[in-house]
């Protein structure tokens, strides 16, 4: 049967893979699957068990709706997973833990805590674990905790009243009043304990998830990050403590005032905590690098520091306490090293595409990662054996989807840089015909378009309207090297604009482009650059633009999460240099703009408000500039609802089509209609 062209119906249905637990013994790994559909515009994730041996993968989970967080215990006798759930009668207001025996039967919810179970980590001994619950830190014991949330939910009004400087991240407003404490829970009785009650200390507001702490081996300590000023802030240095938790005795171990360190991990035999440290004091672009401190005379040390790449959390230490293992990018790509700590030397042990989690036991690895042509796909590592898969969730959906090609390029860019780019082909590309070019640029800035699966901007389903699809990894984008990322700090727009331009004028001299069917979009930074764009290019060379989530003025931008950031990166506070600001700014250029410009909006976006993107909806129409505008009331900063997926790329591709000019241009004979489009041309 013949291949059909990716859609947007086509997207929904790919079941996605997240995290991944091995079991002790590496024969079985638990990851989750969610499960998405149109119809009842919503999602369902359940976990399953994956035989790394070569058994069929089975359900685990399948009365839950969020199943997720899945981490096998010291003995491999339960899973343990995070949930909402209704378990003899009663329904969970906040996320619980629930635990299930590996060969299947039903879940048992462990406790009810009042504040909810976030994040969590199992003692060696497998009688307990430690968990994030965000609290308010003068109650004491969990019957106030109780009572607070209780008040709390049945107060009448509504007003959000802080004197905090961080209160909002992304898509959430953080709990009033609260914040995110370690708890212990006794598996047996339920019984919980706050070990952080009364002590000051918490986790960083942010993402206070189980990265932020780990448990020693030998079950006595806790290492944990946390901000050390009196104020919050999103961009605080974190520091490393220890807590002994028999004494209750807090003991910084990592305190720097240049430096911010989080992710810690111990070592094999305790000895040791590898963490990640960014050098903040030298510089706010400074990336993340593994460091680790010493018990013995308690120093600590960064080991990456001659390698030329940013580490990610989180970090696993390998059995021999001689290595790590985490992912880094490079070049577009995310790949799984091994960075030997004798010789400090980093050695690619998976390739990616994209490794997106990885767990190891017992000499297994598996690795979930997926790549520009496939979603996530686990695979075990065996030692002896060649990496195999050992899942087949989404095979047959992709066996009969025509995905196109594509290929990494190199063009020379701003500063006669090497600058690379993703080009996406339609399927069934000819390239004795012109093609339309539309170009995906990404957000950050500094991330990239890399070797990746995306749901919300999938390359394939744009390639197979037509298109030409370039994705340029501009000046600032990650995995270049830090020089590069580096590089457009305090004049945002300058090199991009070049290394773009630098992209069309390459692509205009291929025979199989079309001049007069040039496009750009992005989103966030992207959406940012697309603005820019429309005030610094001649009208004419994009036929239009679509603008997602975009920073269109830098001043008003401050009322978003991440306002902290803004002086750093441009040089100047607003209120010190509004001239340097505004040359930064696309606003400041708005009477230049001419481009016609689809604007798309969450209301609920709180990293780029969407008044940004309403000013410039409205600025273009005041200019009467072709526009349009897709506002969201209940999408965030990424548009995640099946339905409106599907009507983002609805308007997308119909705002494209309208400005095309071949859609426009009349029939070669004009006594005879013209033909009838074809079929399956676009996603509806």
């Amino acid at each position: 049967m013949a291949k059909k062209k990716i859609d947007v119906e086509a997207l929904w249905r790919v079941e996605r893979l997240g995290g991944v637990s091995l079991s002790p013994d590496g024969a079985q790994a638990a990851v989750t699957v969610t499960r998405y559909s149109m119809d009842d515009n919503k999602a369902v994730a359940s976990l399953w068990l994956l035989s790394t041996l070569g058994g069929t993968p089975r359900a685990l989970t399948q009365c839950g709706e969020k199943d997720g967080q899945a981490a096998f215990s010291p003995r491999g006798d339960a899973v343990g997973f995070v949930a909402k759930r209704e378990q003899q009668g009663q329904k969970d207001d906040e996320p619980q833990l629930y635990l299930i025996a590996p060969d299947g039967g039903e879940a048992r919810r462990v406790a009810t805590v009042a504040t909810g179970v976030e994040g969590f980590r199992w003692f060696p001994d497998g009688q307990r674990i430690a968990f994030v619950s965000w609290v308010w830190p003068d109650a004491k014991g969990a019957a106030e905790q109780a009572r607070r949330l209780k008040a709390f939910k049945q107060r009448k009004e509504t007003g959000y009243v802080t004197s905090e400087s961080l209160y909002r991240y992304w898509d959430h407003t953080l709990p009033m009043g609260r914040a995110p404490q370690l708890h212990v829970m006794e598996l047996a009785s339920g019984r919980v304990r706050n070990v952080f009650e009364g002590s000051g200390y918490e986790l960083e507001r942010t993402e206070p998830g189980a990265t932020a702490f780990d448990i020693s081996p030998d079950g006595r300590r806790i290492v944990f990050a946390f901000d050390p000023g009196s104020e919050k802030r999103i961009d605080a240095r974190f520091a490393l403590a220890e807590l002994d938790l028999k004494s209750g005795r807090f003991d910084v171990i990592v305190r720097d005032a240049n430096w911010s360190c989080t992710a810690p991990r111990y070592s094999p035999d305790g000895a040791q905590v590898a963490f990640l440290a960014r050098h903040d004091g030298l510089k706010h672009t400074m990336p993340d690098q593994l460091a680790r401190w010493q018990r013995a005379d308690r120093r600590w040390a960064v080991e990456s520091a001659e390698w030329d790449h940013e580490v990610k959390a989180p970090l696993h230490w390998e059995d021999d306490g001689q290595a790590l293992l985490f992912t880094a990018e490079q070049h577009g790509r995310t790949h799984l090293w091994r960075f030997d700590l004798p010789d400090r030397r980093a050695e690619r042990l998976v390739e990616g595409g994209t490794v997106l989690a990885f767990d190891k036991c017992a000499g297994t690895l598996v690795t979930l990662a997926d790549a520009a042509d496939h979603p996530a796909r686990a695979t075990a590592h065996v030692p002896g054996a060649a990496p195999r898969r050992i899942e087949r969730f989404n095979d047959k959906l992709l066996a009969g989807l025509d995905l196109g090609r594509h290929e990494e390029v190199w063009i020379t860019g701003a500063n006669g840089d090497r600058v690379q780019m993703w080009l996406f082909y339609p399927p069934g590309f000819d390239a004795r015909r012109k093609h339309p070019l539309l170009h995906l640029i990404h957000g950050g800035p500094h991330t990239a378009s890399g070797d990746g699966w995306h749901y919300r901007w999938n390359h394939n389903l744009f390639a197979a309207q037509g298109y030409v699809v370039a994705a340029v990894n501009y000046h600032g984008s990650s995995s270049f090297g830090y020089a590069f990322a580096d590089s457009i700090t305090h004049r945002w727009g300058e090199l991009e604009l070049h290394d773009i331009e630098a992209a069309t004028a390459w692509l205009l001299k291929k025979p199989w482009i079309d001049k007069r069917r040039v496009f750009a979009s992005g989103g966030s930074y992207g959406g940012y650059m697309v603005a820019w764009m429309n005030g610094h290019v001649k009208a004419g060379r994009y036929a239009a633009y679509v603008c997602h989530a975009g920073c269109f003025d830098w001043v008003a931008m401050f009322a978003d999460d991440a306002y902290a950031w803004f002086a750093k990166e441009h040089g100047a506070a607003y209120w010190d240099d509004m001239a340097k600001i505004h040359a930064q700014s696309p606003h400041a250029f708005a009477g230049t703009m001419a481009t016609p410009t689809l604007v798309i909006h969450g209301a609920l976006d709180y990293r780029v408000p969407d008044a940004q993107g309403l000013a410039y909806y409205n600025t273009l129409k005041a200019r009467g500039v072709d526009a349009r505008l897709l506002w969201f009331p209940d999408e965030n900063h990424w548009v995640l609802k099946p339905r409106n997926s599907r009507l983002w790329y609805a308007e997308f591709f119909g705002w494209l089509e309208r400005h095309d000019a071949a859609r426009k241009r009349p029939p070669a004979n004009p006594s005879r209609p013209a033909a009838p489009r074809r079929r399956g041309v676009r996603s509806r």
